[in-house]
Formats: C-alpha cells, structure tokens, sequence
C-alpha cells in the first residue's frame, strides 16, 4: 500500500487488518487440510468430504444475511466478538471428532460463527474507511490476507504431518485470540439500522432487483473459488504424491498474490466497468483451472495457480467494493449479509458437485471434466456480468 494512502487509513481499520490476517492464517491452515485428512486418515471420498466442507460454507453464509441484520442493529463489534469466539469453538472441535456426525457438528459451529463476524467486519470496513482509499484497503487487505496463507502453509503442513489434533487446536485458538483483541480493542462502529425493523429491512434488499440479480451471478464466481479447498489440492497430491506439494502450490497462488496485487489495482484504477471487471477476473480463473487438464509436473500447476491467482486479484477487490454502491448506509450489513448468499450457494456446489465431478472424472478416466465445467462457469460468469455492466453499472457508480 502506498505510504499516503496508509497515512489516511484509520488505526481502527489497520486493526481490522491485521485481525484479518490473523484470520487466514487459521483458517487456510486447518481447511484445506481439513481435506486431506478426511480422505486420507478418516477414508473418505472427495465428494463426501465435499459434504461438510459445503455444511460448513452453507451454515456460515445461509446465516449471513441474518448476521449482517444483527450487526446492523445491535453494533459491529459484538457480533464479530460473538462470531469469531463461536468458529473458535468449532475449529477446536475438529480436534476430537472420531463419528460422521461429529465433523458435521464441527463444520456447522465453524460455520455460525463466521455468519456472524463476517458481514460484521465487511461492514466495518466500508464504515471505518474512507470512501476515497476503500478500494486500495480491500486490495491490501487481499494481500495481507495472501501473507497468512502463505504462513499458514508452513504451519499447516508441519502440523498436519505430526497430528492433525494439535492442527485443529491452533486454528481455534488463534480464534479465541482474536475475539479477546475484539472485544478489548475495536471500537463501537455501527450505522445503527433505527428507522426499519427487520422484516422491513428484509423487504428492502429482497425488492433491489439489481443487487439480487448481482448476487445470484457470484454463486458461479464462488464456484469456481471454493475449487482451491478442494478439487485444487487434491489434484496436487493425487498428480505429484505428497501433502508438501499442497502447500507448495497454495503459497505459489498467495505469492503472486501479494506480489502483484496492489500493482493491478494501480493498472485498473481508471477502468471503470467494475462488473466487466470481476467477470473477466472469473474467467481467467476457469481458464488458470481448465489448464490443469494438461498439467502433469510441479511447473506447470504453480504456473496454471498463477493464472488462476490473477483472476482473483481482478475480481477480489471490486467484489467487496460494489456491494456499498447497492446499499443505503444504515444497511450495509444487511446487505453484505445477504450476499453471502452467493458464497453460501456457490460454495456449496463448488465443494459438493466440484468434489463429486472431479471423483467421477478419476473414475471414469476423464481428467479434463471437472476442469472444463470450471472453464465453462467462468465464461458464463464473465457474461453475465458484462450484460449487468450495460444496464446498471454505470448508473450505480453515478448515484455512489
């Protein structure tokens, strides 16, 4: 981030990030080894692993937009305390499951939790910063994001190899830490939501015809992004042999990540079609994914996530951002909440049906299917996006 623009970045929102980064450094430990250890040790196929990844997506973002109404009536800061103490909880308790039900118990605590914090801290966000650097704060906090995958590669992989228990506690805790730092350190932000009730609130994002049609669209883009917990590492370790080469390949796509993130931004700063923007970051994305069909050596997967990475440095940072443009104020929240909705549906499918295509692909000896429905949602994405741009892209960002 450039100096000046730091310089104008409250100490609140610098807080934020550095909670952010916390975050990924947990979850990116635990998660996509959480895979692993599931088809490996537990004996589980792809697909049912997928199952509760996809519980775990769906019970935090199909509770989102009931968390953001909360966080928009009752503060900011007590429902990320509440929601980052509650993962904490069902990280840790991935540590003592021995039963099917007890990983999905696991998984949906995880998840109830993030439904709570995460609207909240989006939310917080565009409140807390101002609207003149809010874009270059999301991309950085991308890229620092991108630095605790990159950590937490290290510490997932050492960890996984010596017990998949003292992995599991560690994510939890640094959870349980950040809600300690919550509650002692940020302050009271809110836009408190005082003229609607709920329901009303409710009503008003349902009936912005726009913003639910921007919301469904994204369950493609989630689709394609939810494939780096799943399809993508086992790909890795079924095509090279081994866990390290995981962790190899996820720090390739967060290297790249922090390395040019910012650099991209700068480059798009004056291109102002945001829509068209995300929806060719989704295609490259299917494109970085549909070369994996040819991909037989440790090179050529680093080169293809690297293509896929830059998909997501496009979309990622114009994805948070437009969602203010849709929403009055006093109901950020509400509407970050809800368009969790995208992620809860899209990655869903993407873990359950990306999880189920790619074991059908190895079974009947069709390695390009699940890469190529991957190409396939991208396009269809990146066209979707294109025909909203012509009829409300540039009206929104007039009125904002």
């Amino acid at each position: 981030m450039r100096k000046e623009i730091w310089r104008e970045t409250p100490g609140s929102v610098k807080l934020l990030l550095l909670m952010s980064f916390i975050m990924n450094i947990g979850f990116y430990a635990l998660i996509p080894y959480l895979t692993l250890y599931m088809t490996g040790s537990i004996g589980w196929t792809l697909a049912m692993a997928g199952l509760v990844l996809s519980v775990r997506q769906f019970s935090q973002q199909g509770f989102s937009f009931l968390g953001g109404l909360v966080s928009d009536k009752f503060g900011y800061k007590g429902t990320m305390v509440l929601g980052l103490f509650i993962r904490a909880t069902g990280f840790c308790a991935f540590a003592y499951c021995t039963e099917t039900w007890h990983f999905f118990l696991a998984a949906v605590l995880s998840g109830l939790g993030g439904s709570l914090f995460e609207p909240a801290g989006s939310a917080a966000y565009a409140i807390l910063t101002p609207e003149s650097i809010r874009k270059d704060v999301f991309a950085f906090r991308n890229v620092l994001g991108n630095v605790g995958v990159v950590g937490s590669q290290i510490v997932g992989t050492a960890l996984s190899s010596f017990d998949f228990f003292w992995l599991s506690i560690f994510a939890g805790a640094l959870y349980y830490l950040l809600s300690i730092v919550g509650l002692l350190c940020l302050p009271a932000a809110t836009m408190r939501n005082t003229r609607q009730s709920l329901m009303q609130s409710v009503i008003h994002v349902i009936k912005d015809k726009p913003f639910m049609l921007y919301t469904l669209i994204l369950i493609g883009y989630y689709y394609l992004y939810m494939q780096i917990f799943l399809t993508i590492p086992q790909f890795v370790e079924d095509t090279l042999g081994s866990k390290t080469f995981v962790g190899i390949v996820l720090s390739t796509v967060s290297v790249a990540t922090i390395l040019f993130q910012m650099k991209i931004i700068q480059w798009l700063a004056h291109f102002q079609q945001r829509f068209t923007l995300i929806g060719l970051g989704a295609l490259l994305m299917g494109i970085g994914m549909f070369f994996f069909t040819f991909a037989d050596s440790l090179w050529a997967i680093m080169l293809d996530s690297v293509i896929f990475a830059f998909g997501t440095m496009i979309s990622m940072p114009y994805l948070i951002e437009m969602v203010p443009l849709f929403a009055p104020k006093e109901q950020i929240g509400a509407y970050y909440g809800f368009n969790g909705y995208s992620l809860a549906f899209g990655g869903s499918l993407g873990t359950f049906i990306g999880g189920w295509v790619y074991d059908l692909g190895v079974h009947q000896q069709l390695p390009w299917l699940a890469w190529s429905i991957c190409l396939l949602v991208g396009i269809v994405v990146a066209w979707l996006l294109y025909q909203l741009e012509q009829k409300v892209g540039v009206k929104l960002q007039a009125e904002f």
